[in-house]
């Protein structure tokens, strides 16, 4: 498996809650239960709830997503997708369009994700 530093954010408190993020992988291995063409969030047991896949592009809300999780890009064609600290995608931070999974990170201020092109 390779591990990939991913250099996502510039400055101020975007850089403080997410530098140092790592995608941890390309494809298969971690994507496998996460569907092709989809982002999901899965859980710390490994489990990914029906209501965190996503497939269609533009921003979904989060409800009730505390804690800890791992977000997984298993879109095709280059996609990516951003995570938002506020609802209907306001406030994100930079597009991430590596597929794979990604680092484990603290979702308890993030309100939404938007998927993207």
């Amino acid at each position: 498996m390779r591990s990939q530093l991913r250099s996502i954010l510039t400055a101020g408190t975007a850089a403080t809650a997410l530098a140092g993020s790592m995608l941890l992988g390309t494809g298969t291995a971690h994507a496998a239960s996460c569907p092709s063409g989809a982002v999901c969030l899965r859980e710390p047991d490994g489990s990914i709830q029906g209501r965190n896949i996503w497939y269609s592009y533009g921003a979904h809300n989060l409800s009730n997503v505390f804690g800890t999780k791992v977000l997984i890009n298993n879109q095709t064609g280059g996609a990516g997708f951003q995570i938002c600290k506020g609802y209907n995608g306001a406030d994100c931070y930079p597009v991430l369009r590596g597929v794979g999974a990604y680092a484990p990170y603290d979702f308890t201020p993030i309100n939404s994700i938007v998927l993207v092109r």
